[in-house]
């Protein structure tokens, strides 16, 4: 099947993972963070007060994931996604009403369970299951949910709040989401995809179908998350502090919103490019590289004080999420089988919004006692460094044990 047909094929399945990957936007730090500076003011915080406030909000939607996600296992994707969605609105209206500091952390803990944890979950637990022998390629396709919303998103965020105020976007955000999301994702889904018979004879053997319990019993299966979910921490603290850093630099916050655009186009690039190789040599062979994009983003970050490293840091930092996020997404129902991946899957969702709660939390409490930025983000670079080469190690003990 040439990868125009199968777009055309599959166009339904495929157009509802992508949509559910662009809808998950309102959950995601990048545009949670564009209140931060309104946040802080209106209820007195600092840094680390916002940081940690964020950080033990998504800790209790990492907690809870394991347990809502492997409801994928049993309903249709179609209820789960009018729910989720449902949930991710009222969040966005909870939001736009906050009246206290716990308020915005029960804010915090809805917009990062409902939009980064299950409509993420959602997106790629369906393609993964929807397609086998074409896995990597329907994984690209959803994965371009993601760089759509970080492109639109942050710009679209900063007009609204210039005409409406921040409280006002987020009022649109869930009208947004009940207007437009929920009605144009239940039509796509009125139908669930069953692969083929030929699909799946096509496809490579998935081999054992693990259960949750015995794929949490695997050793590589944490040392795979230490490694993977690296982005998630770094990504998620670097741009939750977006307006640490541009005061910091003597940048605007309009330049580095404007960064956003060129990640986006680094993530599509990316993400079209890793989903035919993932197809062509499996996951587990190009688990090793995934980090590399990230490791030169977070030493260009550090290193490179101008406006231009802006671009070039988001541009890196798309590349390494576009092709993390492809890779990932094939990686788990390649070695752990797809019957029981909602349950898998979940806890590997919790353990990357685990790391994305850890990193704006941990980075705020080192700036409020003046630990240099640059010095923080490099050390970020020297863990993917070293990661690449662990991966590379577990990579090869998937393969000898297959």
């Amino acid at each position: 099947m040439t990868y125009f047909s199968f777009l055309r094929e599959n166009a339904r399945w495929l157009t509802a993972s992508y949509l559910l990957a662009v809808f998950s936007g309102f959950g995601q730090t990048f545009f949670i963070s564009l209140s931060g500076g309104d946040i802080r003011a209106e209820f007195g915080l600092s840094h680390g007060d916002l940081g940690l406030l964020y950080m033990l909000a998504t800790l209790g939607s990492a907690l809870t994931l394991p347990y809502v996600g492997r409801s994928l296992d049993h309903f249709p994707v179609r209820w789960i996604a009018a729910v989720v969605i449902a949930g991710l609105a009222l969040f966005c209206l909870a939001m736009a009403g906050t009246f206290s500091v716990w308020a915005v952390a029960l804010a915090f803990y809805g917009l990062r369970l409902c939009g980064q944890g299950m409509m993420t979950h959602t997106s790629l637990t369906a393609a993964g299951r929807w397609f086998s022998a074409q896995r990597g390629r329907a994984m690209s396709i959803a994965m371009l949910g993601f760089p759509t919303a970080e492109a639109l998103f942050p710009l679209c965020f900063v007009a609204l709040n210039s005409a409406f105020g921040w409280r006002g976007a987020w009022v649109v955000s869930a009208l947004v989401l009940m207007l437009m999301a929920l009605p144009i994702l239940l039509t796509l889904l009125a139908r669930d995809r069953v692969p083929s018979q030929a699909e799946v004879a096509a496809a490579k053997t998935e081999g054992r179908q693990w259960t949750r319990a015995e794929a949490l019993r695997d050793p590589r299966f944490w040392l795979v998350n230490l490694g993977v979910n690296a982005p998630a921490f770094i990504g998620t603290a670097i741009f939750f502090h977006q307006v640490y850093l541009v005061e910091l630099r003597g940048w605007t916050l309009e330049l580095f919103a404007s960064a956003f655009l060129l990640m986006a186009a680094g993530v599509v690039c990316a993400s079209l490019v890793a989903g035919p190789l993932i197809d062509r040599f499996s996951a587990r062979r190009l688990l090793p590289f995934t980090l590399l994009p990230l490791t030169l983003a977070c030493f260009v970050l550090a290193g490179l004080h101008v406006p231009a490293s802006a671009f070039v840091f988001m541009a890196l930092v798309g590349i390494s999420n576009g092709f993390n996020g492809t890779l990932v997404g094939a990686f788990w129902p390649e070695v752990y089988g797809t019957r029981h991946m909602g349950a898998i899957r979940s806890v590997a969702f919790a353990f990357m919004v685990f790391a994305s709660a850890a990193g704006p939390g941990l980075v705020g409490w080192l700036i409020d006692r003046g630990v240099a930025f640059d010095l923080q983000v490099s050390t970020m670079g020297l863990y993917c460094l070293i990661y690449c080469v662990l991966l590379a190690l577990v990579a090869r003990a998937y393969r000898s044990a297959q």
